[in-house]
């Protein structure tokens, strides 16, 4: 039945790597089933057959999904199914994206559609790399113009050696987690988080990794050899846009490069629009094709800034190729605010916003892996107006979502430890101006007001992103590049760290590959520009401030034993609700019996703290306490101390004098002293208010004069065998507890 099925299996890095085919999805273009342990991902690639008409862009969408059966789960929420992506399905859509959107031709505008589905998930596999290899098969298999194949490979760093993709449980020990892709001649993008670690570390890393997958790309091109469709004709250059593409440049490349000396972003914009609109007007009376005719005009426009840098060594806004621009940090821009900064470098703004929280505001977060909880958040947002547009505004889109968890790799390295610092800490970063690099300035603005917020960062971090400029007569590295050196370039290569190391590198190229010696420039230069970053913050803010804000809540960590909690929780969380509400305090208990008392002030904390530990206590034999009578009885008085103590006074014990009646003595309701005496045989407390100075909360049984405590059972009703029967009247009553 399976006429065209083919199956390709390697060893990789200890485990075994299969790629199926001609089996599932037989409709699509190119499908492929990869298969890492039993983590197994579908991958589907299809393309339209013809463009649309004027399209001047290439329409490509990657979709990474995961399903919940694959880890023998079934969806939360009301409608028990798959919704909205994650952000971890986000962020690999991304992932994917990234690698394979360079190796389509150029001139290529049919709309291509890429689906990774995640099927099984042995919880030791991550399906992030098996998505990865099996979205280029499949591309490669579908006849489909992609000049792949892509590898891809995940590298740990445990003591001091390079692991090839490390399991789930492995990642926990790894000073690194590294994720990055390429071809066979070369590395086409790297996403990773590090502990400090240094530059050559970094490159070793990526080297690593590079040599690691070449099995893979080995397997997928043997996989194609007896697989692949026929291939789809190249896109070529007609004749008539070959003379239009000559004509553009006789029309506007003169005034094209004059607009590019002027340095300021929005005039800039409006001169090079001119020049265009100037241009697409003639070509219009001329009879040209408009629409082909934007898109020529968009190479043109590289073409002038490329070769303008490689001539000159000078940049758009003037620069040269390692000059960052001006900066300003500041901090305490909000005054309500836990912790806040306002970065500016150059025309890009970044308005940072700390809030501290307590283990009630972790981020819950239901993966394939199991629920887990985070105690750091990172929101990045780019409103339409930093760019001076119009747009729509909602919800985050994937790349507002891929340069919040940039930033927050960058960070999440230098938190402290949990036990030092108990807060959970939420950062949003708004993008107030745009023009390169704002998921950099994320960085240095989220750095900046953590550290206003009282966080006590391991040190100060900031962020640097790196351009490539690459033609045959040579390249340049740019430093700090702008909005438009991004788009016109060959490479955006973002890193972050401290002045020990690295925290977080991002690459992406947007040719074919790029050589060892212009990543090892880049790197060198980025820890240039980074370490002159990180002393213009230190202008704003050194370290972090050593207490919490005002109006931050202020968080006392206690420890009871694990068998209180109950006691402190109370039946249906009784107890737990009425000390919050009466304290206005935030309670935290986790099982191992840490609670964490959150208030905005200390008196608050104090009652709630000093609630707690009388729930917990053990009454002490001979120790007084102050207490409410809660019932009242013939025989005596029934005493809660200690929180949720209660204990017996006996009517012989109210008093020096005989009491007749207890009433006569105590109401519920009355605040008393009561002093512990003794236990029953039942381990009930034992309490007498006679032996206390309920004035002075004194102890009376030494004083001069005093009298002496009766025997035990003595009520002054009949001695011993009086006692024995209030006892029996004790055991009919209601117990008080």
């Amino acid at each position: 039945m399976f006429d065209n099925y083919f199956r390709k299996e390697i060893a990789w890095g200890g485990k075994t790597l299969v790629l199926e085919s001609g089996k599932i999805a037989r409709q699509a273009d190119g499908a492929v089933m990869a298969r890492l342990g039993d983590t197994i991902v579908l991958c589907t690639a299809v393309g339209a057959r013809s463009a649309k008409p004027g399209q001047d862009f290439f329409p490509l969408t990657v979709h990474y999904q995961e399903k919940t059966f694959a880890a023998g789960k079934i969806p939360g929420g009301f409608f028990k199914r798959e919704g909205r992506p994650s952000e971890s399905e986000t962020l690999i859509s991304r992932l994917i994206d990234r690698p394979i959107r360079p190796l389509f031709p150029e001139g290529f505008r049919n709309e291509v559609q890429v689906i990774a589905t995640v099927l099984s998930h042995d919880l030791e596999n991550d399906p992030d790399i098996v998505a990865m290899v099996g979205c280029s098969a499949a591309l490669t298999l579908s006849g489909i113009p992609f000049f792949g194949p892509v590898g891809a490979a995940r590298v740990g760093y445990i003591n001091g050696a390079y692991v090839l993709n490390p399991t789930l449980d492995e990642r926990k020990q790894s000073a690194l987690d590294l994720v990055l892709a390429g071809t066979a001649e070369g590395v086409l993008m790297v996403e990773s988080e590090a502990s400090e670690l240094t530059e050559e570390v970094m490159l070793g890393a990526v080297t690593f990794g590079h040599a690691g997958f070449q099995p893979v790309i080995q397997a997928i091109i043997e996989l194609a050899e007896v697989a692949a469709k026929e291939p789809w004709p190249l896109p070529e250059p007609s004749e008539a846009e070959v003379a239009l593409k000559k004509r553009i440049a006789e029309l506007g490349r003169a005034d094209m490069a004059v607009a590019y000396t002027e340095t300021q972003k929005l005039l800039r914009q409006d001169k090079v629009g001119a020049v265009k609109k100037a241009v697409i007007a003639a070509l219009e009376a001329e009879g040209a094709d408009v629409n082909l005719a934007k898109g020529l005009l968009k190479e043109l426009e590289a073409d002038v800034v490329r070769n303008n840098i490689l001539d000159t060594g000078k940049r758009i806004d003037g620069r040269d190729t390692r000059t960052v621009r001006p900066i300003m940090a500041e901090v305490g821009v909000l005054p309500r605010a836990h912790g806040s900064a306002l970065f500016t470098r150059g025309e890009t703004q970044a308005l940072c916003v700390a809030t501290l929280g307590t283990g009630q505001d972790e981020q819950v977060i239901d993966a394939l892996v199991g629920e887990y909880r985070e105690d750091f958040m990172l929101h990045y947002n780019f409103p339409p107006y930093s760019v001076n547009e119009t747009g729509r505004m909602g919800s985050p889109g994937r790349r507002e979502v891929g340069h919040g968890k940039l930033a927050w790799r960058a960070i999440h390295p230098l938190l402290p430890e949990k036990e030092k610092f108990p807060y959970t800490v939420r950062v949003v970063s708004e993008i107030t101006e745009s023009n390169g690099s704002s998921s950099m300035a994320t960085v240095c603005g989220t750095s900046l007001s953590m550290m206003d917020a009282g966080v006590p960062l391991k040190r100060p971090c900031a962020g640097i992103a790196m351009g490539l400029i690459k033609e045959d007569r040579g390249f340049a590295v740019l430093s700090d590049i702008l909005g438009d050196e991004d788009h016109l370039g060959d490479m955006d290569f973002k890193v972050a760290g401290t002045e020990v190391g690295i925290t977080s590198l991002q690459m992406d190229i947007k040719i074919t590959s790029i050589t060892p010696e212009i990543m090892k420039i880049a790197v060198e230069q980025a820890r240039e520009g980074r370490l002159h970053i990180l002393g213009e913050m230190a202008k704003g803010l050194t370290g972090a401030r050593t207490d919490v804000a005002a109006t931050a809540p202020r968080i006392t960590v206690i420890n009871v034993p694990k068998d209180k909690i109950r006691d402190v929780i109370g039946s249906g969380g009784k107890v737990i609700r009425e000390i919050t509400e009466q304290t206005g305090t935030k309670v935290d208990i986790e099982d191992d019996g840490t609670i964490k008392v959150a208030a905005t002030s200390t008196e608050a904390a104090q009652r709630a703290i000093d609630w707690i530990k009388g729930i917990v206590a053990e009454p002490e034999l001979g120790v007084i306490y102050n207490g409410k009578v809660v019932k009242t009885a013939d025989f005596g008085a029934f005493v809660n101390f200690l929180g949720a103590k209660d204990g017996l006074v006996h009517i012989s014990e109210l008093a020096n004098d005989r009491v007749n009646k207890t009433t006569d003595v105590v109401k519920e309701g009355d605040q008393v002293k009561v002093k512990v005496i003794g236990f029953d045989e039942r381990g009930k407390v034992k309490l007498s208010m006679r032996v206390v100075d309920q004035a002075t909360g004194a102890d009376i049984t030494e004083q001069v004069g005093a009298k002496r405590p009766r025997p035990e059972g003595d009520d002054r009703r009949g001695g011993e065998r009086g006692g024995e029967r209030g006892e029996r009247r004790e055991r009919r009553e209601p117990r008080g507890d």
